[in-house]
């Protein structure tokens, strides 16, 4: 069962990583490019701070975003920010989300997110951990996805192997780190390929942000997997 108190605690304590961490960059290495392809780093911060406004709106039963243009166009608006402005936008905008999921509510609801996407409202404090602790990577100061946490990078791979279950162009996968196995792919067909690697590795294949040279294959070649 999720567990989405516990959720709102380790989103507060990975909030706080990324902002002690973020807090040694300068104006200059803000404006400079983040691992994400076409984002800066202020992108980055910017696009941390309207999810949680986002994510708000989306437990409060509100539209996540106006619509897409509105959140690329709030981003690319953000991004040019000094950092004492991000950093304080990126705080402000954590506290109101935890104000959010301190309000009593029917946890088990379902919500509506991005793109038709529903779930329970119990998976969005989840859902914004996976954004603080990936762009904390993504922001490429020194934060790599072998410092994440032991349970997040477990919970996150399982989370990512079941979004591409049933994916008709992902070949049936097993994913194993030597001690833990998932399965992925489509259903229809036995178990073809096993991918195995580090925690890390296989979350960073999985999440488009390694190309999965750290893995090793069996059965076949490493599958590719569509875009997140």
């Amino acid at each position: 069962m999720i567990d989405h108190a516990h959720d709102l605690v380790s989103v507060r304590d990975a909030t706080e990583r990324l902002l002690t961490a973020a807090a040694k960059l300068d104006n200059a290495s803000v404006a400079e490019p983040s691992r994400l392809p076409g984002w800066t780093r202020g992108h980055v911060l910017a696009h941390l701070a309207r999810n949680a406004d986002a994510l708000v709106n989306v437990l409060g039963g509100r539209p996540m975003y106006a619509s897409a243009e509105t959140r690329d166009a709030d981003i690319d608006r953000d991004a040019p920010r000094p950092l004492d402005v991000q950093l304080a936008d990126v705080r402000d905008s954590a506290a109101r989300f935890q104000e959010a999921g301190a309000v009593p509510a029917d946890w088990s609801r379902i919500v509506q997110l991005r793109n038709g996407v529903t779930d329970s409202a119990a998976m969005v404090p989840f859902r914004r951990w996976v954004e603080v602790e990936l762009h904390h990577v993504d922001l490429g100061i020194g934060y790599e996805l072998e410092d994440l946490p032991e349970e997040f990078t477990e919970r996150e791979i399982a989370f990512l192997a079941d979004r591409f279950t049933g994916h008709p162009d992902v070949p049936p996968t097993r994913l194993t780190d030597g001690t833990r196995a998932w399965t992925t792919g489509r259903v229809a067909e036995p178990i073809g390929v096993t991918v195995t690697g580090s925690p890390a590795d296989l979350l960073g294949w999985l999440a488009g942000r390694r190309d999965g040279s750290g893995l090793r294959t069996e059965g076949g070649r490493l599958p590719e997997l569509p875009p997140l």
